[in-house]
């Protein structure tokens, strides 16, 4: 079992409940056995539970100029202000092209109610409106604004602070579907995709959709990846795109038609010195 993809409640506990009757069946396990073996199928299945997190994509592009004053605001106040308010730092990005004048970065919180009330709190922190008034003395850091509000899947790795010896390149990936084939798309990255990647040396960092419709929820998956540095990547993925394991599990995918409406949208980048994950 792919621990990193197959994290579905369901799928492990029909896998303990088979383990369970094969044990009774052959006369393993007495009546004084079961019920502790069950409080153990429980833990199991437990901690291995959905992940019902909300989660917010956020991307910020810069006014010129403005992109180091914006990353010191978040590194020197807004990240603090964030926990302070029940907002959960997750990870923070900048493309790796510096042309891109954008700031990519994740939050998250119990559930879409406390993410509302939060972000609301934070808003109105006399800190935060200090901070912002200062930051901004000299004109406005941010021209543009986008956000998404995303579920996990539930095939996404637990989403934590990760830090690893190496330097990393993150890959942003945005899927459009072609109508109701959505499930489709999960089905391939549940059962396929996610194990190849780990197979060629990519590391499954995140998968989402998101919430609502006008954001893709339907026909949208969300996800991050992870190289260690932009030229491995490209071995990476070529040595993905010629595995025959993949190309079988995407021919068999798409026997009843193309998967995706379009190309996807992918942008790598590098994780900012305050970010959680790196």
């Amino acid at each position: 079992m792919n621990v990193f993809c197959e994290s579905n409640p369901t799928k492990i506990w029909n896998l303990l409940l088979s383990c369970l009757s094969a044990c009774v069946s052959k006369n393993l396990l007495n009546m004084k056995r079961i019920i502790p073996f069950l409080l153990f199928l429980f833990a199991s299945v437990t901690a291995f539970a959905a992940d019902n997190r909300c989660y917010e994509l956020r991307i910020y592009t810069a006014n010129e100029g403005k992109l180091d004053a914006l990353n010191a605001r978040f590194k020197d106040h807004t990240c603090k202000l964030f926990e302070k308010h029940g907002l959960t730092n997750v990870g923070y990005w900048v493309p790796v092209v510096k042309s891109d004048n954008r700031l990519i970065y994740v939050i998250s919180s119990p559930n879409r109610a406390a993410h509302t009330k939060s972000w609301k709190a934070f808003l109105n922190d006399p800190v935060w409106k200090k901070a912002y008034a200062n930051s901004t003395r000299d004109g406005r850091l941010v021209g543009k604004i986008d956000s998404t509000f995303m579920n996990a899947t539930d095939y996404s790795p637990a989403v934590k602070p990760v830090i690893t010896k190496d330097i990393r390149v993150f890959e942003l990936r945005t899927y459009t579907t072609a109508p109701d084939r959505l499930k489709n798309l999960h089905a391939r990255f549940r059962d396929h995709t996610c194990g190849i990647f780990e197979k060629h040396g990519m590391t499954n960092v995140a998968y989402w959709t998101p919430m609502d419709e006008k954001k893709g929820k339907s026909n949208t998956l969300i996800y991050f990846i992870s190289h260690f540095g932009k030229a491995q990547a490209k071995k990476n993925w070529k040595g993905f795109i010629g595995d025959p394991a993949w190309k079988k599990a995407q021919a068999a995918s798409e026997k009843d038609g193309r998967i995706l409406a379009k190309a996807p949208h992918k942008v790598f980048l590098n994780p900012v010195d305050y970010s959680p994950i790196k």
